[in-house]
């Protein structure tokens, strides 16, 4: 058995992302880890953020041609290795840095606790840094486009 995606996309934020991929040409995410626009994913033109050696590809979205790359501070990734990345979109405006901020939509990010078994299945596989990335290594599969957050990713509150 394979280990589940570290990132996943909803059908809303991947057709978002498709027409900033083709406003835009090839872009990117990096998690934001809490400067500026809170705990956001960044959603940039490739090259215009640059990859730091120790960040974590948390995958590569199933959107476009070659897929998009998510990425995350190594320290970040030690406090949230143990969840699933959902991006997700919403109606209003994040910052200003990211390029979804002038559709009137923001990308937000929810996440899912793995299972034990998940976790397990994702020790057995090495994360891929900035570094690694950068000396050609890439993951083996694309983290999948998915229906909609499922319910357990973000409950809502009873007032």
């Amino acid at each position: 058995m394979s280990a589940p995606a570290t990132a996943v996309i909803t059908v809303a934020a991947a057709e978002l992302l498709a027409r900033l991929q083709d406003r835009h040409g090839p872009v990117m995410f990096h998690q934001s880890g809490g400067c500026c626009d809170g705990s956001s994913p960044m959603c940039y033109p490739c090259g215009d953020f640059l990859v730091g050696d120790r960040d974590v590809l948390l995958g590569v979205l199933d959107v476009g041609a070659d897929g998009v790359a998510v990425w995350i501070s190594g320290p970040q990734y030690q406090t949230w290795k143990h969840t699933q990345l959902v991006i997700d979109v919403v109606p209003g405006r994040g910052g200003g840095f990211s390029l979804e901020a002038p559709e009137g939509m923001r990308f937000l990010s929810r996440g899912r606790v793995f299972t034990d078994e998940e976790k397990a299945q994702l020790e057995a596989v090495p994360v891929i840094t900035g570094a690694a990335y950068e000396g050609g290594e890439r993951p083996s599969t694309r983290g999948p486009v998915i229906d909609k957050a499922v319910p357990e990713t973000c409950p809502t509150r009873s007032p």
